[in-house]
């Protein structure tokens, strides 16, 4: 059995032009929504993130904004520049790049943006909306794994389903997105006792905990739906002869580049499961659609507060502002 390939790119193309269509509507009405970034310090894999936000902000035609602050920057200086973007009409979105300068209070940066513009969703203002199942402003990376199984058929309602990671980032809220969606969730950990039986029986497996090929393809249900969220690059070649024993064509790229992307799933899981997403363009690509729908939504909230405490609860799943 070889698995249905979960493509993270073709449902974000499907999702931008359905948000080109809402963007198109709000600009009739004279709102274009903009999100801000703030990128401080020269971190190389920060540049390219942000580089890639901004990019996907102009192919949409929503407003951005690039706030470079220096790796010097203090805490006092970042809350400064994060009071002034909240107070800016023009921006409906703060994104705050992590990590920041290790002298910065990373915390309280976060904590001060308001909870109106984070569309990163991880005010615990927001969280506390996403707990209790009011609509509001959801993690990118969870609403994104949860859009690929909407939009890919995949029945939740019911289903056990094993979250392996508990971070305030993805694992803790993937894993209450899925209960919202009504299935049976397991949280794992690195103290969890008989992991390996504990994914055999679920339905859908999350993988979350950023050790490349952790998850075994014996672990894997057969026919069961695999997120794979993790993102490892791979340089040591007898890690990649493991991994990509049954993958030549991958072995061979990897010994021609020298290193590799690879998930949180072992490649021979794809033998094994129903469906998975791949690393990369599974899970990824998602992430950064899922911010351009929260900055589109957080535009809709602002101006029509009323309107979207009318959605559904589990909007983040779907996170246009018209939803």
């Amino acid at each position: 059995m070889s698995a249905r390939i979960l493509d993270g790119n073709a449902i974000r193309d499907s999702v931008f032009a359905e948000l080109r269509t809402e963007i198109k509507a709000l600009g009739e009405r004279g709102i274009r929504p903009g999100l801000a970034a703030v990128l401080a310090g020269e971190n190389p894999a920060s540049q390219l993130y942000v580089k890639s936000k901004i990019a996907a902000c102009e192919q949409l035609g929503l407003g951005s904004w690039l706030h470079t602050p220096p790796a010097t920057a203090t805490t006092e200086e970042l809350l400064a520049l994060i009071g002034r973007l909240n107070g800016d009409p023009a921006v409906d979105g703060i994104l705050v790049q992590l990590p920041l300068p290790a002298q910065v209070d990373a915390k309280a940066v976060l904590e001060a943006v308001d909870p109106a513009k984070d569309v990163d969703g991880l005010h615990p203002f927001n969280l506390g909306k996403l707990l209790s199942g009011r609509p509001g402003l959801v993690p990118c990376t969870p609403a994104g794994a949860m859009e690929i199984l909407r939009r890919s058929g995949v029945a939740i309602a019911g289903a056990n389903a094993a979250v392996l990671g508990r971070s305030d980032l993805v694992g803790k809220p993937v894993a209450v997105l899925l209960m919202h969606a009504h299935a049976t969730v397991t949280i794992c950990h690195s103290k969890t006792r008989d992991l390996p039986e504990i994914v055999r029986r679920s339905d859908i497996v999350v993988a979350a905990m950023g050790k490349a090929g952790y998850v075994r393809a014996e672990w894997i249900r057969p026919g069961a739906t695999v997120i794979d969220v993790g993102t490892n690059r791979v340089t040591d070649a007898a890690e990649a002869a493991a991994l990509f024993a049954h993958f030549p064509e991958r072995l061979e790229r990897f010994r021609t580049k020298g290193s590799a992307l690879v998930g949180d799933v072992h490649p021979d899981a794809a033998g094994v499961a129903g469906a998975l997403t791949p690393v990369p363009g599974g899970v990824g690509p998602m992430t950064i659609t899922m911010l351009m729908c929260n900055t589109v939504k957080a535009a809709c909230m602002r101006r029509d507060p009323q309107g979207a405490q009318t959605a559904p609860a589990d909007s983040g799943t779907s996170a246009h502002g018209a939803r």
